[in-house]
């Protein structure tokens, strides 16, 4: 393999849509679940529903006001799918990786720049810190799953969503380093048939081929035979082995989605519109392949990378659109502040800091003057304050956790 960035950049801002979607996406999963989960579980008392209804269908039936509807529905879908299916929360993930890989020709290109357009130097700095940034992942993500409590080898979990977001990262960014925009497309096509091919064909013990049971499916087999200490799942772990390969789909998709943006000589508006039409491309063509390999977020198949793709690109589209070329930016500076700080705040709220602790402590007294049902709603809201906060007095001060 040889290094071939010699493309001409088309010099842009930053982009600031970028960070907003990382912070969209980071909110739901360190105070907006709550958030919602809490306004359900208010409404829900208020009309003597069921507390563990989790379908859109108690949204639709009953006898609720529309916002009413939408609260319950959003929380509805602040689940996971229990194995095949999807629904907004299994997006966040995926979302995450792929924002990630846009992220990599955008630090290309300040490496040029830096290295005085010495491809070699670029690549050299590149590697460096791709390799550093991908071991203090993987180390942290043992961290958050509780690796310093010291329990034991059979009772730690290696694999995490931080050593996901590491490990496809790294295998993405060397394609893109060692490999023209051609042949990182050829990469991933090849990495979401070769694992479908690989799941359908391969028997497992016990079970034969093509068997796509929690159990009985080819990337729970090998997580059970080579993913050292604890599986998640019991049987699998979410985050295991053989499903990387996919999940470095997902990150070529955001590569191939960063390089149009930052090398392509059109208006935004343009890319803007040609990304759009991609975006339900890929969410079409993820729907006919989920017809013989479902879409499933613990396995990660390839109709998942495809589907979440397509759906992380509309997300990108709409704050590339209104932040980046439109210039409405102010409504979306606490998602910023969130997002240049996303590591940070996924650490302190997985583990670190016990933001609930903290909201009760400064707001149990007003929230005791309000009816309980919405006790839940209301702490989390004051969790959402303190991160905000304290996020926002981070980016005044300009620091910033980088790996």
């Amino acid at each position: 393999m040889t290094a071939i960035k010699s493309y001409q950049t088309v010099s842009t801002n930053r982009l600031l849509s970028l960070d907003a979607l990382r912070g969209f996406d980071m909110f739901w999963i360190v105070c907006g679940e709550g958030i919602f989960h809490g306004i359900a579980q208010a409404i829900k008392a208020k009309h003597s529903l069921l507390q563990d209804a989790v379908s859109w269908q108690i949204a639709i039936t009953s006898n609720l006001s529309f916002l009413e509807k939408c609260f319950v529905g959003i929380s509805n879908q602040l689940h996971h799918a229990v194995w095949h299916g999807f629904t907004f929360y299994d997006l966040i993930f995926p979302l995450f990786i792929f924002i990630a890989g846009i992220s990599v020709p955008i630090s290309y290109e300040r490496q040029l720049e830096k290295a005085a357009g010495d491809t070699a130097i670029a690549n050299k700095r590149i590697l460096q810190s791709l390799i550093r940034r991908t071991i203090i992942l993987i180390f942290l993500g043992v961290v958050v799953n509780g690796g310093l409590q010291l329990k034991g080898y059979e009772q730690t979990r290696f694999a995490s969503v931080l050593g996901r977001i590491a490990v496809s990262g790294f295998f993405a960014t060397l394609i893109y380093l060692y490999y023209s925009h051609k042949a990182q497309i050829i990469w991933l096509f090849s990495l979401l048939i070769g694992y479908w091919l690989l799941m359908i064909t391969i028997p497992v013990p016990g079970y034969g081929a093509g068997v796509l049971s929690p159990t009985g499916n080819l990337a729970a087999y090998i997580d059970r035979l080579l993913l050292p200490g604890k599986l998640h799942r019991g049987v699998y772990d979410p985050e295991g082995l053989l499903s990387t390969l996919p999940a470095v789909g997902t990150a070529l998709l955001g590569i191939v989605t960063g390089t149009y943006v930052k090398t392509t000589a059109q208006t935004s508006l343009q890319k803007a519109v040609k990304l759009l039409i991609a975006a339900f491309a890929l969410v079409v063509a993820g729907c006919l392949w989920s017809l013989v390999f479902p879409v499933n977020k613990n396995i990660w198949s390839s109709s998942f990378v495809l589907l979440t793709g397509g759906l992380s690109l509309l997300l990108f589209v709409l704050f590339y659109w209104l932040i980046d070329i439109k210039g409405y930016s102010n409504w979306a500076k606490p998602f910023i502040w969130m997002g240049v700080n996303a590591i940070m705040i996924y650490m302190a709220a997985h583990g670190l800091i016990d933001f609930e602790y903290i909201a009760r402590f400064l707001f149990g007294g007003v929230i005791s003057l309000m009816p309980k049902v919405y006790s839940m709603a209301l702490i989390w809201t004051g969790v959402a304050i303190i991160q905000f906060i304290v996020l926002f007095y981070l980016h005044q001060k300009k620091i910033y956790l980088k790996v």
